[in-house]
């Protein structure tokens, strides 16, 4: 049994626009020799919505989806839920910053995790969200809740509560990993990757496609 950690959880504050604007920029330049981060899909050409990318785990008394909120992948959701998202991780910058800091973390792997009620009074444990990956255990290094009754730890039936889930490194979006609470687990990512692959093949399309009628109509 793998020894579990706590969990930091934290009150989420909204940022100053200077300040997200200044974190984003951070989160998003290329480092030292590009890499992947220098090959990010542009913006505004997606056509995927949320739940293209979420990965879903039910129990009899709960339903646990998360949705990775990395760049390399929400950039190929269709602009207004990519705003929406982009939106809710800019909402909650400076506790994310916090835990980051705390942990010793330039670029955290994030997900939007979301709890929904199957029965009333069922309790739940968000401390037991856990991503698996080449049997490498990504633990969450904290939480950063968006719901405000998400410390409540428990639903009613119908009712949900989400958190944004932080991780010591991003999360492995380009290949397949296991999303499990307690013992029950999704593999879907690894189902999810011709889609992503093909929406990847069509954003670079459109794009190009796009620059060309600009440089044609100049």
């Amino acid at each position: 049994m793998r020894p579990r950690l706590p969990v930091l959880l934290l009150l989420a504050a909204v940022a100053t626009p200077a300040c997200a604007t200044a974190q984003q920029d951070q989160h998003e330049q290329p480092g030292p020799g590009g890499g992947f981060l220098a090959q990010l899909p542009p913006e505004g050409y997606g056509s995927l919505t949320q739940s293209d990318l979420t990965l879903r785990v039910v129990t009899p008394e709960i339903e646990v989806r998360m949705v990775p909120l990395d760049q390399r992948v929400a950039r190929l959701m269709a602009p207004d839920a990519y705003r929406s998202l982009r939106g809710l991780v800019e909402s909650r910058r400076t506790s994310i910053d916090s835990i980051a800091r705390r942990s010793g973390t330039s670029r955290p792997g994030m997900a939007l995790v979301t709890f929904y009620g199957q029965q009333a009074g069922i309790r739940f444990d968000p401390q037991r969200v856990a991503v698996t990956f080449r049997n490498q255990y990504l633990q969450p290094i904290g939480i950063v809740p968006y719901s405000p009754r998400f410390n409540s730890q428990q639903l009613d039936v119908r009712e949900q509560v989400s958190g944004i889930y932080l991780f010591q490194e991003e999360l492995p979006v380009g290949d397949s990993f296991r999303f499990s609470y307690g013992s029950f687990n999704s593999d879907d990512w690894q189902n999810k990757q011709v889609m992503l692959d093909r929406e990847r093949a069509r954003v670079s399309g459109r794009s190009r496609s796009n620059v060309d009628t600009s440089v044609a109509h100049h």
